[in-house]
């Protein structure tokens, strides 16, 4: 059997496990030239014709170079097979796009952009930041949009490494933003099997390896396993579920190392005014008398700006900050709830927490953690933490936290929600300069409950309205 025919007979196999019958011919792509007969982007406007699922099988051994974005306009879902290939640009584009919302599965296929991005070389500075895979969801989809990645590496972007937007504020829609917004009706799965995202998000502030955004009634699922996130200027992940619906992830075997950088403290710290913190008393300080936004550095959007002020107009304290990120970050602002579920996973070395999961509104969380480890983050190892009605409901098995700037494990709880924690066999050393090894905090109405088995803390817990029990 040659090798087309082998490729062909071998992407059948796997489409049989999509639960969906594909087409029976194949498109072939037997050229490696960006466009023309036989290549890549003249086999995407051949399946965007069709109505049903198309596969295009990439039967050519040469990398895939390329000017312009790759873009499948068409609805019906699609799937692509490579065997190692990859498709790159030196031209700041994105690579992949899926822009009218299909379904897309992608299995063996690299996709590397230009590199060398950094606040110092923005790729954002003329115009807007490429991306590695993009699929952007149409206002009226309903139902279910999926992603699904196998032996997929995407490397070198500016932007997002994957991204995947229900939003009408397009890049603008992160960060939780209250719910700002809006969506279509549809939920959004996406599926990661021996997957690298690195060196992504180098080029533009707030720019993630993993990034979904949703709003209106749809739900958030992120099935990874095997998958390293490592490099990213933003966030390695980023969930951003926006109104009504969940966020749920199950992650095993999978690593969140090194992130969060863009915003390079060492160079932005002589940006910062002196002193960057301030207190006041009533009447003492009117908000004209302390320093303004930072204007004038590579990129003003890296800089946090806090202000409080007394019933009088008068300023009680601010506060300036640099704004880095964390390896996996859950944000969800409505009625909806956080689930998790990681196993045998590492969170190393990211500038900001490990694990960031905050659920604003009436939802809360459930969260089951095992085996998992949390070393070397800047700040908090594992911080979760929810306001409004809904409660924490976490486990935490044979995990370890260690050596990050700030507390090992944190789970906040305030208003009428309840907090219930249970850390079995859980590890905890060289956090918080000695200072603090678990942080357990419920305020107001709702009720607090602890429990640590086993395990070791070397440094104190600080628990603030909650019954604690040591077995």
């Amino acid at each position: 059997m040659n090798r087309t025919s082998l490729l062909a007979t071998s992407a059948l196999a796997f489409t049989c496990t999509l639960g969906a019958a594909l087409a029976d011919t194949p498109i072939l792509v037997t050229s490696a030239e960006d466009a023309g007969t036989g290549s890549l982007r003249a086999a995407l406007a051949t399946a965007a014709e069709q109505d049903g699922i198309s596969r295009i099988v990439i039967a050519v051994r040469d990398q895939i170079v390329i000017e312009s974005t790759l873009d499948y306009t068409g609805t019906a879902p699609l799937a692509i097979f490579g065997n190692g290939q990859t498709v790159s640009t030196a031209q700041d584009v994105t690579l992949f796009a899926a822009s009218n919302g299909a379904d897309v599965t992608i299995n063996a296929l690299d996709f590397a952009g230009p590199g060398n991005w950094s606040i110092r070389n923005r790729a954002d500075a003329d115009g807007a930041a490429g991306k590695g895979i993009f699929v952007d969801v149409r206002d009226d989809q309903q139902g279910l949009v999926t992603l699904s990645l196998r032996d997929v590496t995407v490397s070198g972007v500016a932007n997002h490494g994957i991204h995947v937007s229900d939003c009408s504020l397009a890049d603008a829609c992160g960060g939780g933003a209250g719910g700002d917004g809006e969506g279509s009706p549809a939920s959004i799965l996406v599926t990661l099997e021996n997957v690298t995202i690195r060196d992504a998000g180098n080029g533009k502030f707030d720019a993630d390896g993993l990034r979904v955004d949703e709003r209106d009634e749809g739900s958030v699922t992120l099935i990874a396993h095997d998958s390293l996130f490592t490099l990213v200027g933003a966030d390695g992940v980023e969930l951003d579920e926006g109104q009504a619906g969940d966020v749920t992830a199950h992650v095993t075997n999978s690593s969140f190392n090194d992130n969060g950088a863009y915003c390079d403290p060492a160079l932005l710290a002589t940006f910062l005014p002196a002193p960057d913190e301030a207190e006041f008393e009533e009447g003492q300080m009117q908000e004209s008398g302390i320093p303004a936004a930072i204007t004038g550095s590579p990129d003003d959007g890296c800089f946090e700006r806090e202000v409080s002020l007394y019933d009088d107009g008068s300023v009680e304290e601010y506060e300036f900050g640099i704004d880095l990120d964390d390896g996996f970050d859950i944000d969800e602002a409505g009625d909806g709830s956080i689930q998790l579920v990681m196993t045998e996973s590492a969170i190393l070395g990211n500038l900001d927490e490990g694990l960031d999961f905050d659920e604003e509104g009436a939802g809360g969380m459930s969260l089951a953690i095992a085996r998992t480890r949390a070393f070397g983050n800047t700040d908090d190892g594992f911080k979760m933490s929810e306001e409004d009605d809904g409660g924490i409901d976490a486990v935490v098995v044979a995990s370890t936290a260690s050596h990050n700037g700030g507390v090992g494990a944190v789970f906040e709880e305030e208003d009428g929600g309840d907090l219930d924690v249970e850390l079995i066999d859980f590890t905890s050393f060289a956090n918080d300069d000695g200072e603090t090894s678990v942080e357990l905090v419920q305020e107001d109405e709702g009720t607090g409950r602890a429990a640590i088995t086993g395990g070791a803390l070397a440094e104190p817990t600080d628990i603030e309205g909650v019954d604690l029990s040591n077995e």
